[in-house]
Parts: structure tokens; sequence; C-alpha cells
């Protein structure tokens, strides 16, 4: 028996992507990335898109990489962020790059679609954290603003599934990035049609729900032949990132909340079905698809996207530190107090990241930050008290006991983040790994080539493989 087995994976970030390889030989799982790649929304006509044609780009070369180093690949997996997507024209081409979520044309939007359709019964049918940049959201504004590429879209295509269709020419719909568009019906695991309807929108605008770990099709012969790959299956991995993410957690039960930690953290459990309640919607938990007909319900909270915005205007000062100064500083600032909430919506873009956060803190009359160290103990003390908040809720919704918290992701290899983490929760912290979004990728094509049986044999290698922390406090 084949016991040697390589698997290609893209996985890209709002602001950076990468290439890896991975899989098995003789037994032993690892990975290897091959290619890099700055990622970021652009301004064009004074909107915020993705650039799809460097990012295609990158893809190109990644897998012109691989063939370069000799792998052998059996397939390519792609997952991206979720809720943006690009508009395909009856001729099959892309009509405009996609829109950003952080632009602000939502603005303003979720109010209006309220008015249409109730958001009670929004969320009773797709169970949707309301967050304004909801696929649902940006969908009902540029057909407000009569904007051009919706209103000549044949098909709307979400990210990853954007991505695969330019390297075959195949439609698809992942129903995890589905999932996060708050159109999708829980129940049925389709798309609502008649809220469509209702918007005004075409009912048959999206291609049928797949199933992660679905045959896309095979590289386009133009493009196997330039990049040297050789006409290669695509699959539809777990196309949204956190889910992705979520399938690598080491666990060895369902005991456990997760904590994804990156620009975002997304914060919840991987439930049987999904969690829809009027309590549920007050609080506006999320109910997204992951692997196996799981749900995972949780919270999106604003991450390190607050210190990354704060390190930016640092910079424009002259001030930069690598990530280990950044955490002797926050030990070193271990006497300042003062917190915030991350979700204030004025922190969601603001110009100066460190002054809005200083405003909000003078306003509720909290001690303000005196240096940068402070700055940072700040960012960080706030969020393990927002995730103090949401697992008390998560443990009232669960329906076992949480008794570990698994932190994955970029912010995983930070240990005074995860110390304080577990200070504030007062759960062991498990954290790692820190490419969780890559192997779940690359596990879930081992799972579509029958190399894994199921998410369980993922997560037993997983945590054989690779190296976590624990802390308890």
């Amino acid at each position: 028996m084949n016991t040697d087995h390589k698997f290609l994976a893209f996985d890209l970030g709002a602001t950076s992507g990468r290439a890896i390889v991975g899989g098995f030989e003789d037994g032993k799982f690892s990975m290897e990335e091959i290619h890099r790649f700055p990622n970021g929304a652009q301004v064009k006509c004074g909107c915020f898109h993705w650039n799809t044609d460097e990012l295609f780009g990158h893809i190109k070369a990644g897998l012109k990489r691989s063939a370069e180093l000799g792998y052998k690949i059996e397939s390519i997996g792609i997952d991206t962020w979720g809720v943006d997507f690009g508009a395909i024209g009856a001729d099959g081409r892309l009509l405009e790059w996609p829109r950003a979520y952080r632009d602000p044309y939502t603005e303003g939007i979720p109010e209006e679609v309220f008015g249409i359709i109730p958001r009670e019964e929004l969320y009773g049918v797709t169970g949707i954290q309301i967050m304004n940049f909801n696929t649902i959201f940006q969908l009902y504004a540029q057909k407000k603003a009569e904007y051009y590429p919706l209103l000549k879209a044949d098909k709307i295509l979400f990210m990853p599934d954007l991505l695969s269709y330019m390297l075959t020419g195949k439609m698809v719909c992942e129903y995890t990035d589905a999932s996060t568009s708050g159109l999708m019906n829980q129940n049925t695991r389709q798309f609502e049609k008649s809220f469509l309807e209702r918007l005004g929108l075409n009912p048959d605008i999206f291609p049928a729900i797949v199933q992660p770990g679905t045959k896309v099709g095979v590289l386009k012969a133009e493009i196997a032949a330039e990049t040297g790959i050789g006409r290669v299956p695509v699959i539809a991995v777990a196309g949204h990132d956190t889910a992705s993410a979520i399938a690598a957690v080491p666990a060895s039960n369902p005991h456990f909340a997760y904590l994804s930690s990156g620009t975002w953290s997304l914060m919840g459990i991987e439930s049987p079905r999904p969690l829809i309640s009027d309590e549920t919607c007050k609080l506006n938990f999320t109910n997204e698809g992951g692997i196996e007909g799981t749900t995972r319900f949780l919270k999106n909270i604003t991450g390190m996207w607050l210190l990354e915005q704060a390190r930016k205007s640092w910079a424009k000062e002259g001030r930069t530190y690598t990530y280990p100064e950044i955490e002797t500083m926050a030990n070193a600032a271990s006497s300042f107090k003062g917190i915030i909430d991350p979700d204030d919506p004025s922190l969601a873009n603001p110009a100066d990241m460190p002054a809005a956060i200083s405003s909000l803190l003078k306003k509720a009359g909290k001690p303000v930050p005196e240096n940068d160290a402070e700055m940072i103990r700040c960012i960080y003390c706030s969020l393990a008290a927002k995730y103090h908040e949401v697992l008390e809720i998560l443990r009232a919704q669960a329906s076992f006991t949480i008794d570990t918290l698994h932190v994955i992701g970029g912010g995983s290899a930070n240990d005074t983040m995860s110390r304080l983490t577990a200070a504030a929760t007062g759960v062991k912290v498990v954290a790692g790994p820190t490419e969780a979004t890559a192997i779940g990728n690359l596990m879930m094509q081992a799972k579509a080539a029958g190399v894994v049986r199921d998410r369980w044999a993922m997560r037993e290698i997983i945590s054989r493989e690779f190296k976590v922390k624990t802390f308890q406090i």
C-alpha cells in the first residue's frame, strides 16, 4: 500500500497568503511552505476591492514552484475569509474584482434589510451573527446602488470558489463559506431563495452548495502546461478559513471550546446542530458550517487587528517592534488596568488605532496608556476579558462541559496572551498549532483521497505531529 501522499494548500488571509505542500511520507505528516505573498484590500474607483489578478498570479506561482521542487501533487485546495464574492457574467468572465468586507458601503444597510426581512426572521432561518458586511447586506447595498457587476451577474462565487473556478472553469458553492453569507437556511442547508426574491435579487444567482471534500474539477490544460504541475484535481476543502482551522484542533474529545486567533478572534464550540433561539439572537452568536455536518457555534471578536493597526500607527512615527519585543513590553506594563470592548464600532477601521483606543478609555473615565507598552497591555487584557465573557455564554449554551480552550492560528504563538486568557477564563488553554488553517486544508484533501477516515483521525494525527503548549492558572 502506498503511504506517500502530497497535497497543495493555498491559505489566503486578509493580509497575506501562502502555498503549503503537506501530506504523508512513511506514515508521518509534514508540511512545507513553498510560496508566501502579500494581500490586502486595494482602492479602485473609490471602493475597496480584492485584486484577484494578483492573487491568481500568486496561486500560479505556487503551482509552478511545487512543480519545480518535484512534488507529485494529488490535489489542490483553497481556503480564504468568508462573505466576499465575485460576479461572473453570462460569458463566464469575472466582471470586476470582488468588493472587500471592510469597505464602508454597507453602513446602515442591515437596518434597511430588516425593513424587508425582520431581524428575528433572518436570524431564525440562517442563525448568522448580524455584521454589516455579511453577504446579504453587501448584495443589497450593490443592488441599491445599481452596481454594474451585480446587475450583469449570472452567478456569484465566494472567494475560494472563485479562485477554484479560475483554475478549473467549474463552479461550485462550498458549504462552509456559503454558511457565512446570511442567506443559507440552516435546516435545508441550501440558500433561502425567498430571501433573495424579497430583496429583489436573482434567486438562482448562486451555484448549488456542495460539502467539503467535493472535487471541483481539474486544472485547465493551459494552466497545467504553464505551471508544469499537470492536470491536478482541485478539491473544495472547508473553504472558509476558520472551518479549516477548526478541523485542525488537536482535541481528543468533544469537550472543548476553540479560539482561532488572528486578525479576528473566532471563539466557539463544535456543535452537532445549529443553536438558534431568541437568546442566541439577542447575544448575536453565529452558526456557521463545519466539516462532517457539524456547526461552528461561535462569536466573531475583533482580534489582533487592534495590535496590527496600532503597529502601523507606531511605524509611521518611526517606532517598530518585533513580536518578542511586544510580548516583553506587555509583561513590563502589568500594572496597567484599563480595558475596552474590542468590538466597539469606533475600532473597526480608525485612521489611528492608539488614538481611538485612548479616546474610548477617556470617555469611560478609565486610565489612558501613557506609552506603547501600556497600549499593548490594554489590548491584550481587553481581549482576555472578552474571551472570558464569551466563554461563559458558550458554557451556558453547550450540551457538554467545556474543560479546555484550544487556541489555534498565529495568535497561539503568543505565550503572554495565552497566559492572560487562562487567567481570565479559568480553564486550561492549549495553544497550537499556529498553521491550523493550512493543516485543516491539507487534512480535508487527505480525507477526500481516502488517506484519513474522519475529523477525529485527523485530530489524532495533528496532536501527535505538532507541539502544543498548555497554560493553566
